[in-house]
């Protein structure tokens, strides 16, 4: 994680570069082929500057600038949701998604978190309600199926990110429930952003290609959640269809937009048909080296006890079958 630690030596994060990106003035006024274009002009821009080390050449933000086109893109987005792979396509101005979001994003709470990986923390961590899966074994159920926070204020969201990064937080950690069904608002809070931190994205990675589009630039490190081998299993158990394929482009992806940080949490009976398949992927496609956790703090929660095979915790053989695998498949960067 050379870049993101650069960051806290002081580099711009990506969300700073984007806003050193002047936009057309008048891009709202174009319709959404022309405004993406307009976007991936931008993009081109953004690359240039980011490969040749993100050295500035203004001291300042502009406005508008390429952060402003993609919350414009993100609010078009809302008519007809697509921001995940369910594309269920509700207007969320009038009514909530599958993910149970509507047009306003709650928070559940928000504080320094010394829980995650020891790269990360404290990481300023940020809940948003709502998901769009249905764990049945989820293990933050109330968060991700019960919509009761209060809203979400953008601006003061941003002075929180100032105060609690003063207060020694070495980046911003969006998650949920997931973030992706609050994609517009995050981009908004990052807007009004006034310091210079990096932008975590603590998701299931379920995302449309077009929401991997507006994430370009924004987030410098994908911690990101692969728990399924199959699409058979990620049916049953989240009710989720194309998992694999979804969730293997989207790595892709993210492997090229910014830093990544696997995190697999194992599941009792499913060592062999699912945290296999996923580790192996991870080794030949992400790289030996890419930063990978294994996690084995599940327990049923929620709606598990319908479902036998994982109504309890993991044992130490499959612990150690988990850990075996890792390492035979030769990934050198375990948390």
């Amino acid at each position: 994680m050379k870049r993101y630690k650069s960051v806290l030596r002081g580099k711009p994060a990506r969300h700073v570069i984007l806003k050193s990106i002047a936009a057309e003035v008048s891009f709202k006024s174009r319709d959404d082929d022309a405004l993406w274009k307009h976007h991936d002009f931008l993009m081109a821009k953004y690359r240039k500057l980011a490969k040749d080390g993100g050295l500035l050449p203004v001291k300042h933000e502009l406005s508008p600038s390429l952060l402003d086109v993609k919350i414009e893109l993100a609010s078009r987005f809302m008519t007809n949701c697509r921001f995940c792979e369910r594309r269920c396509g509700v207007d969320r101005n009038e009514k909530a998604g599958a993910c149970g979001v509507d047009a306003v994003s709650h928070v559940s709470s928000e504080f320094l978190h010394n829980g995650e990986e020891p790269d990360l923390i404290p990481s300023h961590t940020i809940f948003f309600e709502g998901c769009n899966f249905t764990c049945s074994y989820c293990q933050n159920w109330t968060i991700a199926r019960q919509i009761r926070g209060p809203a979400a204020d953008v601006d003061r969201i941003a002075r929180l990110i100032e105060l609690r990064h003063r207060q020694g937080s070495t980046n911003v950690n969006f998650v949920g429930g997931d973030p992706t069904p609050h994609l517009l608002t995050i981009l908004k809070i990052v807007n009004a952003m006034k310091i210079n931190i990096p932008v975590i994205w603590n998701s299931n990675m379920y995302m449309t290609p077009e929401a991997m589009k507006l994430l370009d630039g924004v987030v410098d490190l994908y911690l990101a959640d692969f728990r399924y081998g199959n699409d058979e299993h990620a049916k049953h158990y989240s009710g989720i269809d194309y998992y694999w394929l979804v969730m293997t482009q989207n790595f892709l992806e993210a492997k090229k937009q910014a830093e990544v940080l696997v995190r697999l949490l194992v599941l009792p009976g499913h060592v062999d048909c699912c945290a296999r398949p996923i580790i192996e992927w991870c080794a030949a496609n992400l790289g030996q080296d890419v930063r990978f956790n294994l996690m084995f703090q599940y327990h049923p929660e929620y709606q598990a006890s319908r479902y036998p095979e994982i109504n309890r915790t993991l044992t130490a053989a499959e612990v150690a079958r988990a850990t075996n695998i890792a390492k035979k498949a030769g990934l050198t960067n375990l948390v």
